[in-house]
């Protein structure tokens, strides 16, 4: 049998399903969760990152198991060595969590559905700070404690130091510490907050730049190849130059001991790493400008 279909008279509506409601950023952080725990780059990205920050770390501190040490070493930042390349890593996640959703397409999708751009930026980042953050913590700690127990109740020579007296020569020190000893806590918890903000800073070049590839290259450029270059200035330049670069001033948040480049001092380690967060913010600020005035 034969049917007939009509067409929708001028001046009728149609019966389109009703909108689901407002936009809230609450349910945005449901929808963005979801997004980030099912895919599975996610969960190899992190387990990465996790097995080279302690696996480094787990190196590092068994050479320093051999040989003498100056009075400056610090078994803290030892053990946490991992996290100038874990940096890396964070970043490269940063990177994908919006430059992935350019890459396949799901950014029109994703901002059909929710048309406010504001809110859905803002809850894509905060689930990305708060899983980089807490996939930190764990690794941060865990890398400590084996890094620990490695050099537990092993001493080293005393090798001195330029300013140090004649009798702090061949005294030993303990390689060891604990979580209760002078800054340490601060330095444990710093090395999460330090992967977390090199993390949001990828995601801001990330949404800036819409390109897998080039984040990445802008990240690696920012965090790691500059780092390198600045030591081939004149040791003038690098006394000033040194305490702005975003991994070496953000790297004192996990030091027990500043690191003092040449003879000018490094800031405060909560000072240092607030340049960090100045790149990273300015990295977001302008990636939200650009992405709400251009076209997905």
């Amino acid at each position: 049998m034969a049917t007939t279909t009509t067409a929708p008279t001028a001046g009728v509506a149609l019966d389109l399903p009703r909108s689901a409601g407002r936009v809230t950023f609450a349910g945005a952080l449901r929808s963005e969760f979801t997004k980030i725990r099912s895919v599975r780059s996610t969960y190899w990205t992190l387990l990465a990152m996790f097995v080279v920050v302690v696996g480094f770390g787990a190196l590092a501190c068994f050479g320093a198991t051999n040989g003498p040490h100056g009075p400056n070493f610090d078994p803290t930042r030892q053990s946490l060595a991992g996290l100038y390349i874990g940096q890396l890593i964070i970043g490269v996640l940063g990177v994908l969590v919006i430059s992935s959703e350019y890459s396949t397409g799901m950014i029109r999708t994703t901002l059909t559905t929710n048309p406010h751009r504001g809110i859905m930026i803002a809850a894509k980042g905060t689930v990305f700070a708060v899983v980089a953050f807490v996939t930190s913590m764990v690794t941060a700690f865990t890398a400590f404690f084996v890094g620990q127990a490695i050099m537990s109740g092993h001493v080293s020579a005393n090798l001195g130091g330029p300013n140090a007296p004649n009798t702090a020569l061949g005294r030993t020190i303990v390689l060891g510490t604990t979580l209760g000893a002078p800054n340490v806590l601060r330095a444990v918890i710093g090395g999460a907050l330090f992967l977390t903000a090199c993390g949001i800073l990828a995601f801001g070049l990330g949404l800036l730049l819409r390109h897998t590839a080039a984040g990445i290259a802008a990240m690696v450029g920012l965090l790691f190849v500059v780092t390198i270059l600045v030591n081939f200035l004149p040791q003038t330049w690098q006394n000033h130059v040194d305490k702005w670069i975003p991994a070496l001033a953000g790297g004192q948040i996990w030091m027990t001991k500043a690191l003092q480049p040449g003879n000018t001092p490094m800031f405060g380690p909560w000072a240092s790493f607030a340049v960090l967060c100045m790149y990273a913010a300015i990295a977001v600020a302008a990636a939200v400008i650009v992405f709400r005035r251009r076209d997905a």
